[in-house]
């Protein structure tokens, strides 16, 4: 595959695939090349001018490896949606033609970004204890990326805590959910106790205390990430931690600070729930 021209993100997809056609539009030139189970068939081929700009991967499942080259509509759809809220602004489309009644096709593009995937994730839960979602993007050099977080309190006792990494999931955590974890307490507990919604003997709240009913994504993109497993489920690198625990204690203090209405609510709440313990 030729790397200058189509990258090397997709020889994964190539290798698996009985046939793949990989066209690139660039600097005036529409590139063509194909490709059988992983090998050129055809060597970058200029099949004439453009205007625009992109990268089109078409492939086919190889049924010698998968046993069955049916994709599934919602699976796709669904992942692609993720990536949507992931990457504010991105505007990706699904079209199955495979129906003989018809086409279908679901257009995602989230302008909120992290935002609005915690409204999505709260759709079906209990009534949020405050109205508005938290929410805020910060760039942070001694990580070498960005984080972005979104985070409201819910009426239940349910914790819906999403972690990513460069738009992968971690399902396993890692420090950056751990860094979150770290901001939103000290956050919480430090606002409880300037505005004397704890008295002096009660002990600061835990974290577990207040994670319930929390929803909240963490999304994490980094230069270089560091991951613990070959399937990449926890991320590593105590920079991370830090930097995510520090932004997320900023961000939520201020927010807190200028609320005080929502933040004496999402505090009781939470001694509230800790008394049921």
């Amino acid at each position: 595959m030729a790397t200058s021209l189509f990258g090397t993100g997709p020889c994964v997809t190539n290798a698996l695939s009985s046939r793949t056609r990989a066209e690139v539009r660039r600097n005036g030139v529409h590139w063509v090349q194909e490709y059988a189970r992983g090998v050129a068939t055809t060597p970058p081929t200029a099949a004439g001018p453009t205007t625009g700009s992109g990268t089109i991967i078409a492939f086919w499942p190889d049924t010698d490896i998968f046993g069955t080259a049916e994709c599934s509509f919602a699976v796709l759809s669904e992942r692609f949606r993720e990536l949507a809220f992931l990457n504010r602004g991105l505007d990706i489309s699904i079209t199955d033609e495979r129906s003989s009644g018809g086409s279908r096709s679901v257009r995602h593009v989230f302008p909120g970004g992290a935002r609005d995937f915690v409204t999505f994730l709260d759709a079906q839960a209990e009534a949020p204890v405050h109205p508005d979602v938290i929410s805020f993007e910060r760039e942070d050099p001694q990580m070498a990326g960005t984080v972005e977080v979104a985070l409201r309190w819910g009426g239940s006792r349910e914790e819906r805590l999403r972690g990513y990494a460069n738009s992968e999931p971690t399902p396993e955590g890692g420090t950056h959910t751990a860094g979150f974890r770290d901001g939103v307490a000290a956050a919480l507990n430090a606002h409880a106790r300037e505005w004397r919604l704890l008295t002096a003997t009660t002990p600061d709240l835990s974290v577990d205390q207040i994670v319930e009913g929390l929803t909240a994504v963490v999304s994490v993109k980094l230069d270089r990430p560091e991951f613990t497993g070959s399937t990449h489920g926890v991320l590593g690198g105590a920079a991370v931690r830090a930097g995510v625990a520090n932004a997320v204690q900023q961000h939520l203090g201020a927010w807190l600070h200028e609320h005080p209405e929502q933040a004496a609510a999402i505090v009781d709440r939470i001694i509230r729930g800790a008394r049921k313990d």
